[in-house]
């Protein structure tokens, strides 16, 4: 079948329940998206952005990827982030992170897992300078769980480093990065007290004056 018919009535329903509640919500939405939030997550279908945090359309700016990764070379990340400061001025970003991550389990193994290995090299970097740590829990979950978090941190770090989050901070605009997880078990969000709210706040090396 070509047309998933059962997601257009799917889809049908839900925007009559919206124009039941607000009959000019799509009306004020298609003339302008000022959104105060943007969240780089993961593509997990298990974690949708808007939903977790109970937002309508709208509210929330979002990216997502595999893992939920800030790589200087990605060109489609940097973008959103650049649209996000610049043009939609938005006062926080949220990298938000999940235990139980797939990209994340598939890079502490050493099996192949075919074009994403590439992708999941940046991971096996963040293992590699946290390895003594890791090691040093006793169960496998527990060390699941903290490469989880320390790639959330290492991610902040990524969209910090930036010049476009940097040349937000130089011309005064207001602007916090935070780090949270989210567990699929229970549905809660967790911060885990990383929040870069200006220059003097990240590591010398990566200020550009």
């Amino acid at each position: 079948m070509r047309v998933l018919k059962d997601l257009f009535e799917k889809n049908r329903n839900w925007a009559n329940k919206i124009k039941e509640s607000d009959p000019d919500f799509f009306t004020k939405l298609s003339q302008q998206q000022n959104p105060e939030y943007l969240w780089i997550g993961c593509s997990d279908s298990r974690v949708p952005a808007n939903e977790i945090v109970d937002m309508l359309p709208g509210e929330i700016f979002v990216h997502r990827n595999i893992a939920n990764v800030v790589i200087h070379t990605d060109l489609n990340c940097l973008s959103v982030i650049q649209y996000a400061v610049e043009i939609l001025k938005v006062k926080h970003i949220v990298l938000c992170g999940h235990y139980g991550c797939g990209g994340i389990k598939a890079a502490m193994d050493n099996q192949q897992h075919g074009l994403i290995d590439n992708w999941l090299r940046n991971i096996k970097d963040i293992h590699r300078y946290h390895k003594a740590q890791i090691d040093a829990l006793q169960t496998e979950k527990e060390k699941f769980d903290l490469l989880c978090e320390l790639n959330v941190i290492e991610q902040v770090a990524n969209i910090c480093h930036t010049t476009i989050v940097q040349n937000a901070w130089k011309s005064g605009q207001p602007l916090s990065v935070h780090g949270w997880i989210y567990s699929i078990e229970d549905g809660i969000l967790k911060d885990l007290n990383v929040c870069i709210t200006g220059l003097a706040e990240i590591s010398q090396i990566h200020r550009m004056e």
